[in-house]
Parts: C-alpha cells; structure tokens; sequence
C-alpha cells in the first residue's frame, strides 16, 4: 500500500505486483476519489492492462511469450506453433497443433469475389494501404463477423485462424496488385511461411525456387515479431477491441498503427540508409564517423532499441538466419556489404558499445528482407503478418476480462476558458 497526500488529505493506492516483480500503483479509482487525473504524454509510465502474453525485461535483454524464452522458441519451434500458444496460452499437443494446422490451411482462401476490391486499387498503391483495407472488406464475406457479439456463438477459434491464415493471401495479393502481377493462389500443400513466399513470387507457368534457408529466415522473423507488450499497435487493437468491435476491424486498425514510420517502418529506415551510404560512394565509415557528431544529423538506423538497453535478445537469434541466407542465396549486393561493415564496426567501435548501440532485430531483418528481394513498401506488411497472433492474443485478453471497460483515456484542456459566440458582423 502507498498513500498520496492531495489538498492536505491522504488517499490510499493499492500496490500490483506482477509475476516478474513489476510494480505498480492502482490508480484506477484516483479521479473519483481526488478529482485529479494523471499526465503521462505517451503512455511511457502507465500500464493500460494486466496481461498473461508477453514479458520483457529491456535492462536485462529478456523476451518471453508466455514464460517461454525468446531463443528457445526461436530454436525448437515455428511460426505456427507459437502463434497458438501466444493465443490460446500453451503450447499445443499433436491433436491441437493438427487441428489448428487444418483450420490455417481451410481458410487460407479469400472469397472469390474479393478481386473486384483489389481490382479498384490504382497500381503503386502501397501494400499497407490495401492490406488493411482488405482485412477489413473481408469481415464483410462473413455473416458472423458483421453481427459479432463476443460470447454469443461468436466461434473465436475459426475466426482466429481464419485471420492468421488470410492476412498473408491478403499481403500476398497486396504486393503482386502493387507491382501490376497477376494473383497467385494459395496451394493446400505448402506450409504457411512456403505459401506465402509461393504467392509472393511464384509466376503463372513457374515455381518460387525455394530454398529451405530462405523459408526459415522468414519464418524466424514472424516468430521473433509475433508480440512484444503494449506496443502501438497492438494498444491500439487493444483500444479498438474495447469497444467490443469484431477481430477484423481491430487488426485492421492494428494495421494502420503499425504503418507508421516511427512503428513498422524501422526495418525500412535501414535499408533506406544504406541506400544513401552507398549513394555517396561510401563502404560505411564516413557514415559511421558523422553518426558520433552530433552535430552531423546523421544517425545509425537499426542500432539501440526503445525497451532493450542491452543487447536486443531477437538480435542474436536472426542475426545467424542472416548469415544463413546471405550463404545461401550467395549474393553480391553492395548494400549488403555495406551493413556487415556497419554491423562490424559498431560491435567493437568504443563509442557504439559504451552506449550499447548493438544491431536490433530490425537491422537483420531488413538486410534479410532485401536479400530476398522483398520490396522497402512490403517491410512493414511482413512485421504484420508476424505480429497477428499477438493481436490476435491481445483481443481475445481484453474480451475474455469481465473487468475490461471502453478505453477512455483523460486530457488536461489547455484552451481558451470560457468564450461567447459572436455574430460575423461583429466580428473584426
């Protein structure tokens, strides 16, 4: 218990105490019994809920999904499988994994007529733009979904998968419109990193050659990106799904959050920046040197992170599907060139190291990402795809909660007080 001392009065707060031994004062009552509110620009010191899905820990460089370390899921799992246990909390038993494995492959079909709406977009659009577009177009094939009530046969299971399943055809088909490419269709016999690699870049009368290095390097980064605590986006599915909208809009509006440069655009920044680097004829090191002048407004994109002020733990684990895939693929890139020269130099440059700006999962993953010719525009897309089971987990949390309330966040008004109209032949 602690005590809070307003206008010579003493109110008490209760203490929550998380399973890692986060804490917490329970403000929820404060405004009712103070008439004060309190002010937090952005949220960076207050908990919005109490969840069960993911834990972090940015001092020590932690990652957990449901108790589960980040590299042990890396290591033995896949995708798929820790997309159900972030959803349904376990991880699953055969029976389960089979069952939910059936369920992604059954809905992984977008109705036909589906193409009209990808037909009214102009070519160029960006993938973004359409992706939650479609996701939300496609509640609308659904009876269920356009009248759901949460807890009234609303069939959670189906619609859970139905979305995980569908939000890659949708990607899928959001890149080939993008490009002007005719649709490639999901086959029921491709796994559900292949299928969407199938989709991407398969042509009508031609397979996608794919290698095993390149299926696992994206697989790993959905996983690494499935969920990572009240984030943007996934506050703001929380928000939208506090309304009791339906699981489509909510990740719709996920989607949207997630677009922004500052959120799902990280990845991008660093190819963007070694594109620029190697514009101006540079291997890396003027770049690096005018990244430590402050005065240079040069910065080294895909370096530090907000939470982790150690070494980001996802860091490590892509960092060998990386290498992988660069072996693999054998490519001569020089923008390659350029980040493992970047990467290289920041690991034992004083100045990077003294500040713990170590590459995060967002440096790998773009360098993976151009390696498999995945357009800059899809980056964000990708973080998507990866991250709707945490959504997903997230939306299913706040319905299930018999406490959970419409979000409603307060303001401090800093107007004009009270004002009179004014008719417009007096007004000067």
């Amino acid at each position: 218990m602690a005590n809070i001392e307003l206008d010579g009065k003493t109110y008490p707060l209760s203490i929550v105490v998380g399973t890692e031994q986060e804490k917490a004062f329970d403000i929820s009552n404060l405004r009712s019994q103070t008439g004060y509110i309190t002010l937090d620009d952005g949220y960076g010191n207050t908990g919005s809920c109490q969840s069960k899905i993911t834990f972090i820990d940015g001092e020590k460089g932690i990652l957990r999904y449901r108790g589960i370390p980040i590299e042990e899921l890396a290591e033995k799992s896949s995708f798929i499988e820790t997309a159900y246990l972030l959803i349904y909390g376990s991880l699953p038993n055969q029976k389960q994994m089979t069952t939910f494995s059936d369920l992604l492959t059954e809905y992984q079909y977008i109705h036909e007529d589906m193409r009209y709406h990808f037909q009214g977009f102009p070519t160029g659009a960006h993938p973004m733009a359409i992706l939650s577009a479609m996701i939300n177009a496609a509640s609308c094939f659904d009876d269920g979904l356009m009248h759901w009530r949460w807890g009234r046969g609303c069939q959670f299971e189906r619609y859970a998968a139905r979305l995980l399943s569908q939000v890659r055809t949708i990607a899928a088909f959001s890149y080939r419109k993008s490009g002007g490419l005719p649709m490639i269709y999901p086959r029921r016999s491709l796994k559900f990193t292949e299928n969407f690699l199938h989709m991407m870049f398969s042509k009508p009368f031609e397979d996608f050659d794919m290698k095993p290095e390149v299926a696992r390097a994206l697989d790993l980064i959905f996983l690494l990106h499935a969920d990572h605590e009240q984030n943007c986006s996934t506050a703001t599915v929380r928000l939208v799904a506090s309304s009791q909208a339906n699981l489509f809009a909510s990740a719709s509006a996920g989607v949207c959050a997630l677009w922004g440069p500052l959120h799902g655009g990280a990845n991008q920044a660093v190819v963007e920046m070694l594109e620029e680097i190697h514009r101006e004829g540079d291997d890396g090191s003027r770049f690096i040197a005018a990244a430590k002048d402050k005065t240079s407004g040069r910065r080294l994109m895909g370096f530090g992170h907000r939470v982790y002020r150690n070494y980001d733990p996802r860091a490590r684990i892509i960092k060998g599907a990386c290498d992988a895939v660069l072996a693999a693929l054998n490519i001569d890139d020089p923008l390659l060139a350029i980040a493992k020269h970047l990467e290289e130099a920041a690991l034992r440059d004083s100045y990077f190291v003294e500040r713990k700006l170590y590459p995060n999962v967002d440096f790998y993953s773009g360098i993976i990402m151009r390696a498999l010719s995945i357009p800059v525009e899809m980056f964000p897309v990708i973080f998507a795809i990866g991250r709707m089971p945490g959504w997903i987990a997230n939306y299913r949390e706040i319905m299930e909660d018999p406490k959970s309330r419409i979000y409603r966040p307060r303001q401090v008004y800093m107007g004009a007080p009270l004002n009179h109209y004014v008719p417009i032949e007096q007004r000067t």
